[in-house]
C-alpha cells in the first residue's frame, strides 16, 4: 500500500485528495509530517520542489497539489468528457484561484484583512453558485450527473462556513451542495477527525 505524505491539518491539499480518494474507495497509508520534522530538511530536500503535498502512485511519485487532484479525477473518472471535462476544470481552477487568497489571509494579514475579506467574499463565491446553476436539474454537482473534483469546492465551502458562516449559507445551491456532501457516510469519517483547519490556528 503506497503512502501519502501531508501536514496534520484540513485545509491542505493533500487533505482534499485523500478525501476524494477514499470516497472512491482507493486506500492508502497516510504519514503525517510535523511542522518540526519538515523545518529538520531531511525530507524536502529530495523532493521537488521540496513540497508537500506528495503521493506516490505506482512507480512514480507526484507533487504539486493541482497536479495530484487532476491524477486522481482521471483515474478514478471523475474529470468527465468532452465538455463537461472542460467545465470541471474552469471550476477547479477557479476555486483554487479562491483558496491561493484564503492562505495569503490566513497566514500573512489575517487581523488587518479579514474584514476585508470577508466583505469581498460573495463575489468569490458567485462563479461557483453560477456554475452549479448551469447544470440543470443536477445542481448539486459542478457538471454531469456525479461527483468530480467538486470535493476541493466542498472542502473550500467547509472552511469558509467557519470563517464566516453566513456568507456562504447566503448561496443556496452552494449551501444544498455542502449539506448535501457533508451528508456522504466516508466524507462524514473525515470531518469527525476534527483536525485543525490551519496550521496556525486561525480560521
Amino acid at each position: 500500500m503506497p503512502t501519502s505524505f501531508s501536514f496534520p491539518v484540513r485545509n491542505t491539499h493533500s487533505s482534499r485528495k485523500m478525501k476524494a480518494a477514499a470516497d472512491q474507495g482507493r486506500s492508502w497509508k497516510e504519514k503525517v509530517v510535523t511542522m518540526e520534522t519538515w523545518l529538520q530538511g531531511s525530507l524536502k530536500t529530495p523532493w521537488v520542489y521540496g513540497q508537500l503535498p506528495k503521493l506516490p502512485d505506482g512507480d512514480f511519485a507526484l507533487y504539486q497539489s493541482s497536479a495530484i487532484l487532476r491524477h486522481l479525477g482521471r483515474s478514478q473518472g471523475l474529470d468527465g468528457k468532452d465538455r463537461e471535462t472542460a467545465l470541471v476544470g474552469v471550476g477547479n481552477d477557479g476555486v483554487e484561484n479562491f483558496c491561493c487568497k484564503y492562505i495569503i489571509l490566513i497566514y500573512t494579514n489575517y487581523e488587518a484583512g479579514k474584514e476585508e475579506y470577508v466583505q469581498s467574499l460573495p463575489g468569490h463565491l458567485k462563479p461557483s453558485e453560477m456554475l452549479l446553476s448551469q447544470n440543470q436539474g443536477r445542481q448539486a454537482f459542478i457538471t454531469g450527473n456525479q461527483i468530480s473534483l467538486q470535493y476541493n469546492l466542498w472542502d473550500l465551502l467547509l472552511i469558509h462556513q467557519a470563517l464566516d458562516p453566513p456568507t456562504p449559507n447566503s448561496f443556496p445551491l452552494l449551501s444544498a451542495c455542502l449539506a448535501y456532501l457533508s451528508s456522504w457516510p466516508k466524507l462524514k469519517v473525515f470531518l469527525a477527525l476534527n483536525l485543525p483547519i490551519n496550521g496556525n490556528q486561525k480560521q
